[in-house]
């Protein structure tokens, strides 16, 4: 079983965690899908209670997701076992949970602590172990107000310890430098490769969160150039900054790219999805994965990986050589 280190927090967690964003189910920007279409709350619970079975400890979710309902889920599949789990949500995104509609963003000192107290309610918990600034490209120099905002918190057992996620190792040095600091959550997977952030994260004695491991699904091997994703599935109907998939399908470039590296990612028995993971792993010790799941077999899955654990150094040199790096 890997573990991990959370950062310079004194917590222990799984080397995977799991993300509750696709559990939350639907909600939208305007007319632009946000969620993964629609979900199975009994299923998600189950899922969540199979990941525990299975060594996971590390959950991730944010209020934004399914407007709430992804933390009231979280909670109430979590309920009784609180102290064996290390919970991430994130805030700084506003929403109606009646239109189910993202109307904005907040990070002032007020929203900031009304949003943590709300998250609280959904999770059924007095604390929030990890604390996330959901705002990727918020203005650095305002985002000193919004650090000790957070070191409030942790001042009032609110939160143990807090995080930004962002892809930007810069932001990510703004937060370092509170002393409760002690991740940045940022996307890398098998086709971006975040070296200077996972130098950042070294550096600095921050654990490195991912997001995007599994690169909005493609690296689970699922899809193909005639797959077509729903109209209500964040792909299907994809936002700017989706690069993985386009009207719905595949990005032809990227599955390329899965075509080239598929044989390496499942070296030694591997499946696709846990080849990726293990590329993540053998990237840096600080890493720790949060793949999305919907079903308990996607939760199995996952954590299958752990049991395989990193792949190693020369077929990671053999992936980087085969992409171009």
């Amino acid at each position: 079983m890997i573990e991990r280190q959370l950062g310079r927090s004194g917590m222990t967690v799984s080397g995977l965690g799991l993300g509750c964003w696709a559990i939350g189910g639907p909600f939208w920007a305007g007319e632009q899908p946000l969620g993964w279409g629609e979900v199975d709350d009994a299923e998600s619970v189950r899922a969540i209670r199979r990941g525990l079975e299975l060594g996971v400890t590390f959950f991730d979710t944010a209020d934004v997701y399914g407007v709430g309902h992804s933390e009231e889920v979280l909670g109430r599949a979590l309920a009784g076992r609180r102290e064996e789990v290390v919970i991430a949500t994130k805030f700084g995104n506003t929403f109606d949970p009646h239109t189910r509609q993202l109307t904005g963003q907040d990070a002032s000192p007020d929203y900031l602590r009304s949003a943590c107290e709300a998250s609280l309610r959904r999770l059924g918990s007095d604390y929030i172990d990890l604390y996330q600034f959901h705002v990727g490209d918020y203005n650095p120099t305002g985002a000193t107000e919004v650090r000790e905002g957070l070191e409030e918190l942790v001042r009032e057992g609110f939160i143990r310890a807090y995080a930004w996620s962002t892809d930007d190792p810069e932001r990510a040095r703004v937060f370092a430098d509170g002393e409760h600091c002690t991740a940045v959550q940022h996307e890398l997977n098998v086709f971006n490769d975040a070296g200077e952030m996972l130098s950042v994260c070294e550096a600095l004695g921050l654990a490195s969160i991912n997001r995007g491991p599994l690169a909005m699904g493609l690296l689970t091997g699922k899809f193909t150039a005639a797959s077509k994703l729903a109209q209500n599935d964040v792909r299907g109907k994809e936002p700017a900054w989706m690069r993985y998939f386009k009207d719905g399908s595949p990005t032809p470039e990227f599955l390329e790219k899965l075509g080239a590296v598929r044989d390496l990612l499942t070296s030694g028995g591997r499946t696709l999805t846990q080849g990726a993971l293990g590329w993540i792993w053998a990237r840096s010790g600080a890493t720790v994965p949060i793949p999305g799941f919907r079903t308990v077999e996607q939760v199995e899955e996952n954590a299958g990986a752990l049991s395989f654990g990193p792949l190693s150094a020369s077929v990671v040199r053999e992936i980087g050589v085969v992409l171009g790096r």
